[in-house]
């Protein structure tokens, strides 16, 4: 029997034909199986007379006589002959024939390499031999394959209009795309879309374009994602739309190129142009967790909303998606009015049944806000009201709300009630108790309740023995965290950077600094860097232990990997540099400090003064507090400063540069205290300035310092033995004693 499409051949032979030679299907099939006979022959013995009537006035069999010939040398021997003979008025006989020969060749093992070379014969006879839509198709196939694109390219532009159809279009389009050839494939589809083309766009230029913008990488030039929207409109002004999976992929990834809006303008002029018959609700769920991620919630209502006035069915995770971002943002109360429009309260209109994960969204943003007995509502009527069942994560979340709430006692009984109802507890639980306990100070019970799961097969992770560990150290058990800690290594869990610096952290403080140095050790050989935090507590714990090399060591760290310290730890490193006489690496500290931003304070400056008064470095000492005085940042110098210097300067026989401090300190309305009387008087004693001995003790009644037995002594026996007692008199009394003598004696008395 003859194949359909080799019927209608026939049928077409037969307009062309004379009834007389061929007045049935038989007699063109019988036609053709002579014609192919007589062409067995030599070529020298063809008889054009015989073969004209066939060749000429049946074009449309040439096709088949050529294909039947089965062999590419004779079905060129046959396009010879043709061109040779056949009347100038029948051009489409050779362009049958060629096509004959072009699907002759497809047939061959070596195709590719016939059609190339029948390409090769059409070149050199282009004037005579016009191409057939499918010869066409054949030969840009061939050029596609072989990666000839610029020949295909051209081949493409010499085709007449009525030659190109858009299965010819559609596969150049594929081959240019996939060569990354963006701008020739976008010519093409341009030529499709023009109004009036005869080779429109189908579905299958769609599947190709779509297919194309849908990818994350391509080869070639990037496609900008702004083009996207203006290109599938185009299609689906022509009725090629994308399928879901498609628009799926394209607003996945606009969305994962942070394209929210570009994405939002391609869903809806697919929605405007095709509606609900086209929009599937995936593809508005993948906008909305675009939209989700970027807490867009004022436009995630907007779709959702609009995808009920368009009749686009949600699905339960179209809502899902709404409730969970709802909570992540705190927005609760809305959250819970799309649930009760789920449940069918209000009106329910969309006939969507909510999953376990809705419910456990909603679970744990209501436990996130602190409405934990909400949540124990929803869970309870999820129980008994739902065809949904709480499964691990809806109890984990429960658990993990009440611990937070502070009620331990209803965490653990949710635990015994999952076992009950065969709901196996996972690891997640067991770390959410674990940490819960260990953060309300319960670190025995934590251990207790580990062990217990320990012994049901639940076996713990990093985070539970970080969380243990660090809860030990918290409260100044340090055997026990190392205890855990080498459990933790025994166990095979990995430590993480947490439980190493809980360790340091903990070890530092406890005043272990050998100990705390082992962990920092381990830590780098398991690939982990010092934090800000362990710096700052190993470079205390240092100075604490008078441990220079170990502060030299970690000072060098801290500069090579530009880790900024705060200001308490840069006061400790001035002070403990300056008391062990390092002042340049001090002073390196200090500007160090400065550079990130720290203005150094009162206690900066006073622990380098303190330093070098102790070193009896007056003149640097003087140096360092008059640069602090210079600083409009910095608060004035403090009575403890003040008395530091003049204390220092008096012992170095300096007192009127002392004095002058005390003037200053008057000026600044610094108070002095007894300390720094005492300190300035011994220094006027020595040098025997009586009358500015006097007025100070004026002026120390005034500030109402009272004296201590220093001041007593320092006074009783100088002023007795220059015979002023009654000044001494006085100024027990409280009367001013630097008036003259006479007078004095009226005032006391």
């Amino acid at each position: 029997m003859l194949s359909q499409s080799k019927f209608l051949g026939l049928r077409r032979c037969h307009r062309l034909l004379p009834p007389s030679l061929y007045s049935s299907e038989n007699d063109a099939e019988s036609t053709v199986t002579h014609v192919v006979e007589l062409l067995q022959h030599p070529t020298s013995e063809w008889d054009y007379d015989k073969l004209r009537p066939f060749l000429v006035d049946a074009s449309h069999h040439l096709l088949q006589i050529t294909i039947r010939l089965n062999s590419i040398p004779k079905a060129l021997d046959f396009l010879n002959f043709l061109r040779d003979k056949t009347d100038t008025h029948h051009p489409q006989a050779l362009s049958y024939a060629f096509e004959g020969a072009l699907k002759l060749a497809s047939r061959c093992p070596t195709s590719q390499d016939e059609l190339l070379m029948l390409r090769s014969y059409r070149k050199s006879h282009a004037c005579t031999i016009a191409l057939t839509a499918n010869s066409a198709y054949l030969l840009l196939q061939c050029l596609v394959k072989s990666q000839r694109l610029d020949d295909a390219l051209l081949l493409f532009k010499e085709l007449d209009p009525s030659s190109k159809s858009f299965r010819i279009c559609n596969g150049l389009l594929r081959g240019l795309f996939k060569s990354g050839r963006t701008d020739d494939a976008l010519h093409v589809l341009d030529e499709m879309l023009e109004r009036g083309s005869g080779f429109p766009p189908d579905g299958f230029t769609g599947e190709i374009v779509f297919r194309e913008l849908a990818k994350r990488v391509r080869p070639g030039r990037v496609f900008p994602d702004e083009e996207i929207v203006g290109l599938v409109t185009k299609l689906c002004e022509h009725g090629v739309f994308p399928d879901a999976l498609r628009l799926t992929q394209m607003i996945t990834r606009l969305c994962g190129n942070r394209k929210n809006g570009v994405a939002w303008e391609l869903l809806h002029a697919v929605m405007r142009l095709g509606g609900a018959v086209v929009v599937e609700a995936v593809s508005c769920n993948a906008l909305l967790a675009g939209l989700g991620r970027e807490r867009d919630i004022q436009r995630m209502n907007k779709l959702v909303a609009e995808m009920e006035e368009m009749r686009v069915k949600p699905s339960v995770v179209t809502f899902g998606l709404l409730v969970n971002h709802l909570c992540k943002a705190r927005r609760i109360d809305e959250a819970l009015e799309v649930f009760e429009r789920l449940r069918g309260k209000e009106g329910n209109r969309v006939g969507v049944e909510p999953d376990v994960i809705l419910f456990n969204n909603l679970i744990d943003g209501l436990c996130k806000v602190g409405r934990v007995e909400h949540a124990f509502s929803l869970f309870e009527e999820m129980k008994t009201k739902s065809k949904r069942r709480p499964n691990v994560v809806t109890y984990n979340c429960l658990i993990d709300g009440f611990c937070k709430a502070g009620n331990i006692g209803k965490a653990r009984d949710l635990i015994s009630e999952m076992i009950e109802e065969v709901v196996q507890p996972s690891v997640v639980t067991l770390n959410t108790l674990v940490d819960g306990l260990c953060k309300h100070g319960q670190v025995h019970i934590a251990v207790e309740f580990f062990n217990e799961m320990k012994e049901k097969g639940l076996k713990g992770n990093g985070v539970t023995y970080t969380a243990i560990v660090s809860a030990f150290c918290g409260v100044g058990k340090i055997d026990k965290a190392i205890e855990y800690f080498d459990e933790m290594l025994r166990s095979g869990c990995t430590p993480d950077a947490v439980v190493y610096y809980s360790l340091i952290s903990g070890l530092s403080i406890a005043g272990r600094m050998d100990d705390a140095s082992a962990v920092v050790s381990k830590l780098k050989q398991a690939g982990f860097g010092l934090d800000r935090a362990c710096y700052i507590v190993l470079l205390s714990g240092f100075c604490k232990k008078n441990k220079p090399e170990r502060v030299y060591k970690m000072l060098k760290e801290v500069e090579e990997t530009e880790v900024n310290l705060d200001i308490a730890t840069y006061n400790t490193l001035v002070s403990y540099l300056s008391e062990i006489g390092d002042f340049t690496t001090a002073s390196k500290v200090m500007k160090r400090m400065i550079k990130e931003g720290h203005e150094p304070s009162v206690v900066t400056y006073g622990a380098i003064i303190h330093a070098y008064c102790l070193k009896e470095n007056v003149d640097e000492a003087m140096e360092i507090f008059e640069e602090m005085c210079s600083r409009s940042k910095v608060p004035p110098p403090n009575t403890l400063i003040y008395n530091i210097l003049i204390d220092v300067l008096c012992k170095n026989d300096n007192v009127e540069r002392a004095v002058s401090l005390m003037n200053d300190m008057k000026i600044k309305r610094v108070p002095p205290n007894t300390t720094t009387y005492n300190a300035i008087l011994k220094g006027v004693r020595d040098k025997k300035m009586l009358q500015t001995a006097m007025e100070l003790v004026d002026r120390m009644i005034e500030d109402a310092c009272h004296p201590d037995y220093i001041t007593m002594e320092i006074l009783s026996e100088w002023l007795t033995a220059v015979g002023e007692t009654e000044k001494l008199r006085c100024f027990v009394q409280g009367y001013p004693v630097s008036q003259p003598a006479s007078s004095q004696t009226s005032v006391c008395f």
